[in-house]
């Protein structure tokens, strides 16, 4: 894991599975990502809104992993964006893995998701158990939906971070958010894919 996460050219192809994301460039250097976000459908990148991560490297070694993402704006208002990532041994081979997701908003943002919450978003739910075998919505469940969302591609990359395995990492996100089809469920697989690899080939051409 340490070996496959240290490079800001694989968050991109880590990122690129994610549904919003439309785009992701390395900047000058490796020392961020310019990432496009835009709608969970096939869009063109002229539509999107660009996030300009910067990417640090804590520490890479056989014991421990620490990669940060972090970006002081975004669209609509939000700001402060973080995503880190902590990986350390763990008993019988395996690793264990903190993931924390997190962003502020203004008021733009805040009237864009009170809209969303109203409509798209008002029977969406996240993880945390609520009530009576609900589990919590409003803004903590659009949070808690995208830290799954990364750490699905996180672990969908490792099981094929190849350049000729594309379709295999495509397969096995989509595959693994319909475990959790309650919260993540959004478009249909064939969709999901031929909307990727559309975008994972406009990538391709930007970099030839």
């Amino acid at each position: 894991m340490s070996g496959a996460l240290r490079e800001p050219a694989a968050w991109c192809q880590v990122l690129m599975l994610h549904l919003n994301t439309k785009h992701c460039a390395v900047q000058s250097g490796g020392s961020g990502l310019a990432v496009a976000v835009g709608r969970k459908f096939d869009q063109p990148l002229s539509d999107a809104q660009t996030i300009d991560f910067a990417y640090k490297l804590g520490k890479a070694d056989a014991n421990y992993l620490n990669v940060r993402l972090s970006a002081a704006s975004g669209p609509l208002s939000t700001r402060d964006y973080s995503i880190v990532l902590e990986a350390t041994p763990a008993d019988a081979g395996k690793t264990a893995v903190h993931l924390s997701y997190a962003y502020a908003y203004g008021t733009a943002a805040r009237l864009a998701m009170k809209g969303y919450l109203a409509t798209m978003g008002s029977d969406k739910v996240g993880f945390t158990p609520k009530g009576q075998g609900g589990y919590i919505g409003g803004v903590r469940g659009v949070v808690e939906r995208n830290t799954m969302r990364y750490y699905l591609a996180i672990d969908s990359y490792l099981d094929a971070p190849a350049t000729g395995q594309l379709d295999q990492r495509l397969g096995a996100w989509f595959d693994a958010t319909e475990q959790y089809a309650r919260q993540l469920h959004e478009v249909d697989r064939d969709d999901y894919l031929a909307m990727k690899h559309r975008e994972f080939e406009r990538l391709r051409q930007a970099s030839s």
